[in-house]
């Protein structure tokens, strides 16, 4: 199996999620072993993709470097790694990823806009080799060895139309298309309003996110997915993970894992060479990934 690029540049625009300004965003191919780069065009600033280069965790992942940020990378980051490319260019020409529809839909059509281009050196994978838990009182976010890739999440929430929802997602990238692209980050009115009240949350609205209160979604077209908000958890966790800087094997398992939890298991994975293994795709080993990437 050989690392992927896009096959030509393609482009989009649309609102920033906090700041509510419009966002250009363009996708570049980048030659082999480079890795995902973000840039900020309006500050000259490229930013790898690396845990060490996030900044904060609270609302959404935001990476910066030299004092210049690009906030809710995520959803974005979700679609590039179910696709399976490991090198990238992101031009923004602010802080931010547009949001789109809340989901990571919007990104999926992009990328297939822009079609896969295989490149002359094989892909590399991150093997898990050992259970990796970042636990903070009943929530806990996991990593095992697995010999294939699934993602587990269980959210609780006392709100009469979440509850207790839990989903399992055995990944390849047409799974991730059907069962989760779609799916939309979600909030509470009265959240909203705080967050307006900070000056965040300036480019939400009801074309780009679930919003509920106390009894209901506001949103006159309902849900998308009757377990949306779980599936929405599991879209978050795979942008997460995938500041690894590779796609991985093994199992992601979480109960109310947040972006903070996943930052945090990243840092752990990578902190000890024998919690994983480097494993370059070559020979018939690679027919099954192959598969799940098609």
């Amino acid at each position: 199996m050989k690392q992927r690029t896009i096959a030509k540049k393609v482009e989009i625009i649309g609102v920033g999620l906090h700041k509510g300004v419009p966002v250009k965003m363009i996708l570049e191919p980048l030659e082999q072993n480079t890795g995902i780069i973000f840039y900020r065009s309006d500050k000259g600033v490229s930013i790898p993709l690396s845990p060490n280069y996030v900044v904060d965790t609270k609302m959404a992942t935001v990476i910066g470097k030299d004092d210049v940020v690009i906030s809710t990378i995520e959803h974005l980051l979700s679609a590039i790694y179910a696709y399976g490319i490991d090198n990238l260019r992101v031009i923004v020409d602010a802080d931010e990823v547009p949001v789109m529809d809340g989901s990571s839909a919007s990104y999926c059509m992009l990328l297939d806009e822009a079609g896969i281009l295989e490149q002359d050196v094989p892909k590399k994978i991150m093997r898990i080799k050992k259970d990796i838990e970042v636990r903070e009182g009943d929530k806990y976010v996991k990593l095992s060895p697995s010999p294939d890739l699934q993602y587990d999440f269980t959210i609780k929430f006392p709100h009469p139309v979440i509850g207790k929802q839990d989903y399992v997602l055995k990944f390849t990238k047409e799974s991730y298309k059907k069962e989760i692209s779609r799916a939309r980050t979600f909030g509470f009115l009265h959240e909203v309003q705080y967050l307006r009240s900070k000056g965040l949350a300036l480019g939400g609205s009801l074309e780009n996110a679930v919003v509920l209160d106390e009894k209901k979604v506001l949103n006159p077209e309902g849900l998308r997915f009757s377990d949306e908000f779980v599936r929405h958890k599991i879209l978050d966790a795979i942008g997460d993970t995938a500041l690894i800087g590779m796609n991985f094997v093994g199992n992601y398992e979480a109960h109310a894992g947040s972006h903070d939890l996943n930052h945090k298991l990243t840092l752990e994975l990578l902190k000890n060479p024998d919690n994983y293994e480097v494993v370059e795709l070559v020979g018939e080993k690679t027919a099954e990934l192959e598969k799940a990437y098609a």
